[in-house]
């Protein structure tokens, strides 16, 4: 690789700032020239979610990215959300988006890994990678031309838009001290980290989030994983289970997904379809922040108010999951070529995060 000397540096600086003087000036020159063409016509979209209504922070974040389009477009893109349930079942909400009954469609990608297997590697991975590495790989290491590639026969264009952070590793209702525990064992979990525990001789079920507790309340699963701290303690998950383990190895991050009907999206002017994009992106940050901030305020309410007990995988039971889940991905990976083909960019920029990670990062004390 050709050395770049630190006069080159500045001079190629210079030139860019030069350069972009000129194209302000230009475009100014342009716009004066002629009259400009805006497109005002008005659009009413709907927007499906895979969360109860107005669920804190992700339903929530729904409503507010919603409407901050409006105000944003001056009331040009006018979008109504739908809480899981109301308009269409909570976990249909990518066929909706995909056949136009709504729109737009917010929720987690692998919800939908028995349509689509690779779908399940852009919400996140088990031992894989944390928030930001995720964000990096998908804006620049290619994670979102691949998951543009992925959706596009179903007629849909994927955004992340929003993050939960880190995860905990679930609700159980006796102590997981061995892996010989997870033999038997009913838990609420979807994507990859259900498939692991089926591996390990337990029963993966899928439910949407208003039914978990319910479902750990009555006995039909034996433990659950959703989110967080501050989720799983609104959700009340503390009053009826004993147990609440760490860390979250199935999910090191969930990023979370906008769906968008690529029909209805081609038919906005660019602008809107613009505000789209740029408006999803930053709640990327925003739901992160919020998340990051909660958690830890409620981590110590779980302690302090509560007995249930916190505690850690241990290393057996981490390295069992390990296990199980290289085994799953390479079943997911060997069986279909799209999956391959994410999986192959999605490690292999993991490895040099990881490297970078370590040398930033790990000299910090954290107690």
């Amino acid at each position: 690789m050709k050395k770049i000397e630190r006069r080159d540096f500045l001079k190629k600086s210079s030139l860019a700032v030069a350069g972009a003087s000129v194209l302000t000036a230009c475009n100014s020159k342009s716009e004066s020239s002629g009259p400009a063409i805006i497109n005002k016509k008005k659009y009413e979209w709907k927007m499906v979610t895979t969360w109860p209504p107005h669920f804190p922070i992700v339903g929530e974040g729904a409503d507010k990215l919603a409407k901050e389009i409006e105000e944003v477009s001056e009331g040009q893109l006018k979008i109504r959300v739908y809480g899981g349930g109301e308009l269409v079942p909570a976990l249909e909400s990518f066929d909706a988006v995909s056949q136009g009954i709504a729109e737009m469609g917010h929720g987690a990608s692998y919800y939908w890994a028995g349509k689509i297997p690779a779908s399940q590697f852009f919400t996140s991975l088990p031992f894989g990678m944390n928030s930001i590495q995720s964000f990096a790989w998908l804006q620049n290491g290619g994670g979102n031309e691949l998951w543009k590639e992925a959706y596009e026969s179903f007629n849909l264009i994927p955004f992340s838009a929003g993050c939960t952070g880190g995860q905990m590793g679930g609700w159980f209702n006796k102590q997981i001290k061995s892996a010989n525990d997870l033999k038997g064992l009913k838990i609420r979990i979807p994507g990859i980290g259900g498939k692991v525990y089926t591996k390990a001789g337990g029963s993966a079920i899928l439910s949407a989030g208003g039914e978990i507790y319910t479902n750990l309340e009555r006995g039909v699963i034996d433990a659950a994983e959703w989110i967080g701290p501050y989720h799983d303690y609104l959700m009340g998950f503390h009053k009826i289970s004993k147990y609440y383990y760490y860390p979250g190895w199935h999910e090191p991050t969930g990023v979370l997904e906008l769906l968008v009907n690529k029909s209805a999206f081609e038919s906005l002017p660019k602008n809107l379809q613009n505000l789209i994009e740029v408006t999803a992106a930053s709640y990327n940050i925003k739901m992160l922040s919020e998340f990051e901030a909660k958690n830890v305020e409620y981590l110590e309410k779980i302690k302090n108010e509560t007995d249930v007990k916190v505690e850690k995988f241990s290393d057996d039971v981490l390295d069992s999951f390990k296990k199980y889940s290289e085994e799953v991905i390479e079943e997911i990976v060997t069986s279909d070529p799209m999956s391959k083909k994410v999986y192959d960019s999605y490690s292999k920029f993991q490895k040099g995060s990881n490297k970078w990670v370590e040398m930033s990062q790990s000299n910090y004390n954290i107690s």
